[in-house]
């Protein structure tokens, strides 16, 4: 026989702060590594595990593994208890914006190698997308990751070719497709904290070169790989790609999307 739903223990999942923190970061639906939700939550990296291991048996979250790190989703019931108890809760004080800054403006925009990631970068990768820049071959016309796609990793088989529309566009872009290079002009990854597409190969690298030289991206600090749109590069994008205003959040992963 069962008894009375264990209500406390449940409960007790979310009443330490730095676990909850842990579960906002992933809220967005994304897959993030220890090491960024660490980040994210002020913690150190047992601490960390220590939070996910519970979460996990409590089916709050799920891992996969890609490559040497393990990714983490929100699972279960989790989203709706962490909506439920928002509802129910009063503003939590700002008391400093060192923690969680750094990784926002990773998340923003950053350099993956040599070429744009992050939000900015699958944004510009699906506005090519719909200018006719680039084109899709396996009848997904979107940005979305693909089952297999391995997640923080380049893809080894892609589904892009340029589209009709590539040379005026990167034309426009003042970006010449007739690129020397010993690496293949189109390749891409599986954004990291966007899980969407960003183009990467001798193309990506170009067109980041591009954006630096013309002053339309600057780096935000020293070793430290978040960029930031200027005004400039805000124009440029709107004039050329159709990115107007602030950048969109990105969507959330289509879930019916499973790894091999």
């Amino acid at each position: 026989m069962e008894g009375d739903a264990d209500v406390a223990r449940t409960a007790a999942l979310f009443a330490d702060p730095a676990r909850v923190r842990v579960l906002m970061a992933l809220a967005d639906g994304r897959s993030l590594a220890a090491s960024v939700l660490a980040g994210e939550a002020g913690l150190s990296a047992q601490g960390v595990s220590a939070h996910l291991a519970k979460l996990l048996a409590a089916g709050l979250v799920t891992a996969e593994k890609s490559g040497r790190h393990r990714f983490y989703r929100i699972a279960g019931a989790a989203p709706e208890l962490l909506e439920a108890l928002a509802r129910h809760s009063p503003a939590r004080p700002v008391r400093s914006l060192r923690e969680g800054t750094r990784a926002e403006a990773l998340r923003t925009a950053r350099l993956c190698y040599d070429h744009l990631a992050g939000r900015l970068g699958v944004t510009v990768t699906a506005a090519l997308l719909d200018r006719g820049a680039l084109a899709t071959v396996d009848g997904d016309p979107t940005t979305r990751r693909r089952a297999g796609d391995r997640i923080s990793a380049q893809l080894q088989e892609h589904p892009y070719t340029l589209g009709p529309a590539a040379p005026e566009v990167f034309g426009a872009l003042g970006v010449d497709l007739a690129i020397a290079s010993r690496r293949p002009l189109l390749r891409f990854c599986l954004d990291w904290t966007e899980q969407r597409h960003h183009l990467a190969g001798a193309l990506g690298a170009a067109v980041t070169q591009r954006f630096l030289a013309a002053g339309w991206l600057r780096s935000r600090a020293k070793a430290h790989r978040a960029v930031r749109l200027t005004d400039e590069g805000a124009a440029v994008l709107g004039d050329v790609l159709g990115i107007s205003g602030a950048l969109p959040p990105a969507p959330c992963p289509d879930r019916s999307a499973h790894t091999a």
